[in-house]
């Protein structure tokens, strides 16, 4: 999620903002990351490049949003928005550059070079926005995010790393994430490879794991210690006796398929009236462990944000 400003001839990029969800879920859905934090240098190169392009080439004057989604080693152009996005005061906090007042200038006939923007803003320290979702308001709401926005506002967490940054973030909504107990594991096939490292770090930490039949026999058969629980549609226990009796601090879910998000539903009620975090993707997993390391590691510092522009 690209951010940048133009007056017709030159452009400047304000910010490129890392989406922690997978294409798919509404970019006003996704918690995000300035600057990027696990995109290779090489893509970033292309959409600063893709992105000044555009600019010039649509005469932008003003501000201008890009959209961008990387798969197998491809930069592709999702949308190019010549407008405001709901991102640039985010942006705007983390630079110290107020890219809203710059573009009114530009749109009422200031150059860029005239302002003194003439160069990306370096960032200092992380940065991450998370949103904030109103499905505790709405009882028998399914809270699966989608292509369809359904946040109602956002929080901000800096920090000088990504962890503790993500952790802020995460508790500017009311979601913050524990620092022991068990966590639920269960995901499709097509993601436990990809779930092993992250499981691998939470029993490292000191967490107790527990994981549907599928899950647990893929992490087991791997050394991991994981207690086997039934899905909500196989029987009792489940996955969501464990919540309403207070004996999970932690939910990692990632469904595929119609009957899987169906059966899957209960647990996502539960997890949202019982104020549990959950992941329903893996990028934000590995982020929520991140974050979890970090606050087990070092105690939580705070800076203004004039403090942090202060130099």
């Amino acid at each position: 999620d690209v951010d940048a400003i133009a007056d017709g001839a030159d452009a400047v990029i304000g910010g490129i903002m890392e989406q922690i969800e997978l294409a798919g879920v509404h970019s006003g859905d996704s918690a995000c990351v300035l600057p990027t934090y696990m995109v290779a240098p090489e893509h970033i190169k292309t959409m600063r490049r893709y992105t000044l392009q555009l600019a010039r080439a649509l005469k932008v004057c003003g501000l201008m949003n890009v959209q961008y989604a990387m798969k197998d080693g491809i930069v592709y152009v999702l949308e190019v928005n010549p407008r405001a996005s709901r991102t640039i005061p985010f942006v705007s906090k983390a630079t110290g550059i107020p890219l809203a007042r710059i573009a009114a200038q530009v749109m009422a006939g200031k150059t860029l070079r005239e302002l003194g923007l003439v160069q990306e803003p370096p960032v200092e320290g992380y940065w991450v926005k998370e949103v904030a979702l109103p499905f505790v308001k709405f009882a028998g709401v399914d809270t699966l995010l989608g292509p369809e926005m359904k946040s109602t506002g956002e929080s901000m967490g800096v920090a000088e790393n990504f962890g503790w940054a993500f952790a802020k973030a995460q508790m500017g909504v009311g979601g913050e994430l524990p620092l022991e107990g068990t966590v639920f594991l269960s995901v499709n096939d097509n993601d436990k490879a990809t779930l092993l490292p992250i499981a691998r770090q939470l029993a490292q930490l000191g967490f107790d794991l527990l994981g549907t039949s599928g899950t647990a026999a893929y992490l087991s058969a791997r050394g991991l210690p994981v207690e086997t629980v039934f899905k909500v549609n196989e029987g009792r226990p489940n996955a969501v006796d464990y919540i309403l009796n207070g004996e999970i601090a932690l939910v990692i879910n990632t469904p595929l398929g119609k009957r899987s998000f169906f059966d899957e539903e209960a647990l996502r009620r539960a997890v949202v009236a019982h104020s549990i975090p959950y992941a329903t993707t893996l990028s934000a997993a590995s982020a929520a462990v991140d974050a979890i390391r970090a606050m087990r590691e070092e105690p939580v510092a705070v800076r203004s944000l004039q403090e942090w522009h202060a130099n």
